[in-house]
């Protein structure tokens, strides 16, 4: 049986969302980022004209159009329409997987016999749109990767289609830009020996594009034939992530308590960066060396940034640990998660903050978490075995 996957993408989702708000926002270019060394987190269609576009410096945004409207963004509300928009679609359709805060594959695979595919596709984009008022684009083909490359050129063309005899001759007049996993590096690269196609790409010996790009170059060289057996996977919450450490000794040390809390969270963050999760709640734990148990938390604004959490926790804990007696056990858990990269936190964050976290955790991820910390939470090791992670059932 053919498959049927959908790609469900919101149009200029922070966009849209502070246009519902105010209608007043309607038709001007709009950029939603951070200050004036901040990032474009999101822009308009009106600003992409003028060449503005995500995760650029804002200044070069204002230089490009000046007579755009810099917002600061409201995380908040994202997640709520977000999470409106996802009971609607878990409502009506068998398997949802939430990719982001604004995109969504669905697998309808075997409607079609019951509903016209593409029908029930477009009946469910407009409930959506009738439901929250917000715009959005689908496309419907044979796989994740060709449905997504179809929602990025039916923001043109609007929602399309594309049946398994239309998937190559879909696929080979576009850019190898439009491959998802393909980056400016591998661009560049493919550029350089004359691939700038998909078809080109797509008649490559799949040993050559090996050698050159290493094991991704199988991968990519099965989605430029518009292969991609990779299933949609349901979309599961996960409610909190939390880690606790116990002392060998039970203490009463400030200073090292507040190391290991520094460590703490700085692995609770990095695991929500490449988890892709923003958290909206802090919560602090101390147990007494008598047993009593107390816990202390906050709503945030939604972040996944080391500095913003440090600071928030170590706040808690100085506002919790009162009583001045020994602890033996200390705990940290971040709860009320969306999905979300840390490139859409970057409402007050400067490009230079970006580039320090994403070099961090690079290395991190390429030699492990304690590769590089803080000096001041350098002293914390991970214990697997104090890391709970909760989803909802």
């Amino acid at each position: 049986m053919e498959r049927s996957v959908v790609h469900i993408d919101m149009n200029t989702f922070f966009v849209s969302c502070e246009r519902l708000t105010n209608s007043e926002l309607n038709g001007i270019p709009l950029i939603i980022g951070g200050g004036d060394r901040g990032v474009v987190a999101s822009c308009s269609y009106e600003a992409r004209r003028f060449g503005v576009r995500s995760a650029m410096p804002i200044q070069m945004a204002l230089r490009l159009c000046p007579q755009a409207k810099v917002m600061k963004g409201d995380m908040e509300l994202y997640s709520q329409l977000s999470h409106s928009i996802t009971e609607i679609i878990q409502e009506k359709a068998p398997v949802v997987e939430k990719a982001s805060i604004d995109e969504f594959y669905l697998d309808i695979t075997g409607m079609d016999k019951f509903h016209g595919s593409y029908k029930w596709t477009n009946e469910l984009a407009q409930t959506i749109t009738k439901e929250t008022g917000l715009p959005l684009t689908f496309a419907l083909s044979i796989n994740k990767t060709v449905s997504k490359i179809g929602t990025g050129e039916g923001k043109q063309k609007q929602n399309l289609q594309i049946p398994q005899d239309m998937v190559q001759s879909f696929l080979n007049p576009l850019s190898v830009q439009k491959i998802p996993m393909v980056g400016d590096k591998t661009f560049q690269l493919l550029s350089r020996i004359g691939i700038r196609t998909i078809e080109t790409l797509s008649k490559m010996p799949c040993d050559v594009l090996q050698q050159m790009i290493g094991k991704n170059g199988i991968e990519l060289w099965k989605k430029s034939n518009g292969i991609d057996n990779n299933p949609v996977e349901p979309y599961s919450e996960r409610k909190s992530i939390s880690t606790e450490h116990t002392f060998t000794q039970d203490t009463i040390d400030i200073d090292k308590l507040k190391r290991v809390i520094l460590g703490m969270v700085e692995k609770l963050a990095f695991q929500l960066r490449s988890e892709e999760w923003l958290t909206s709640t802090v919560t602090i734990k101390i147990r007494y060396a008598n047993f009593d148990t107390e816990t202390k938390q906050c709503r945030v604004q939604y972040t996944s940034a080391d500095h913003i959490l440090t600071k928030t926790v170590t706040e808690l804990f100085d506002k919790l640990y009162q009583r001045r007696m020994r602890l033996r056990l200390i705990g940290v858990r971040f709860s009320g998660l969306v999905r979300g990269t840390y490139q859409i936190d970057l409402f007050q964050d400067t490009e230079e903050m970006l580039a320090l976290y994403q070099a961090m955790d690079k290395m991190k991820s390429r030699y492990g978490f304690d590769a590089v910390m803080r000096c001041a939470g350098a002293s914390f090791k991970p214990n697997t075995k104090n890391e709970i992670l909760k989803r909802k059932p």
